[in-house]
């Protein structure tokens, strides 16, 4: 697939493995409101897992919950940027279609496709998700899946999730509850495709079901 702003350096393809170096950071309050994103229903969680396509290997894991509130993504221990989705502690705001089809792409390239699986859930559930995701902090370096892991499994319905540190577990796991709708998305983008140049604003708000 190809979109028009891709991210992807040599630094993050050095760190997947790893799911890179915990990093706390607190975007200002002023930043977080501007980027506010509100999807609609139906309220779901989405698992991102990052496959090597050379190994089979997990790389990666984030979660990224839709809430009535907001949808944002945790990226826990990730290296993931833009400059118009704040991020507080692994968790990534203004999370709108166009700025999830930037995170998906930032991540599939030759050597790695992406798994996104989601589920829906309901209202609570996914505001109780949210507030797990805001208050875990910032995650250390290798603990993306055992991190991701932890919050599913404190949540209504996913309490026999794994708490596992291997990527790939988690996301068999995940794919195999009731109503998991799966996507692969691969992309032929090479590994040296050079550091983020321009990234203009992304459409970010949004008050309505899409």
């Amino acid at each position: 697939m190809s979109f028009l702003y891709r991210a992807v350096g040599l630094l993050s393809l050095l760190v997947l493995t790893a799911c890179g170096a915990a990093e706390p950071k607190w975007a200002p309050d002023a930043e977080v409101a501007r980027s506010h994103y509100v999807h609609g229903a139906p309220y779901q969680l989405t698992l991102f897992t990052v496959i090597s396509n050379r190994t089979g290997g997990g790389g990666h894991s984030a979660l990224m919950v839709n809430a009535p509130s907001e949808r944002v993504i945790f990226d826990p221990a990730g290296t993931f940027y833009h400059p118009h989705l704040p991020e507080r502690n692994d968790v990534h705001y203004g999370m709108s279609d166009a700025a999830v089809d930037f995170y998906i792409d930032y991540h599939a390239r030759i050597t790695w496709h992406v798994v996104e699986q989601t589920i829906t859930v309901s209202p609570e559930v996914a505001t109780l998700a949210l507030a797990k995701v805001q208050s875990y902090g910032a995650v250390p370096k290798a603990m993306c899946a055992t991190s991701v892991s932890s919050i599913l499994g404190d949540l209504p319905g996913f309490e026999k999730a794994p708490r596992t540190m291997s990527p790939k577990k988690l996301m068999q796991w995940f794919g195999e509850q009731p109503g998991v709708t799966e996507k692969v998305i691969y992309d032929d983008s090479p590994d040296e495709n050079g550091q983020l140049i321009q990234a203009p604003p992304l459409l970010l708000h949004h008050s309505g079901s899409s």
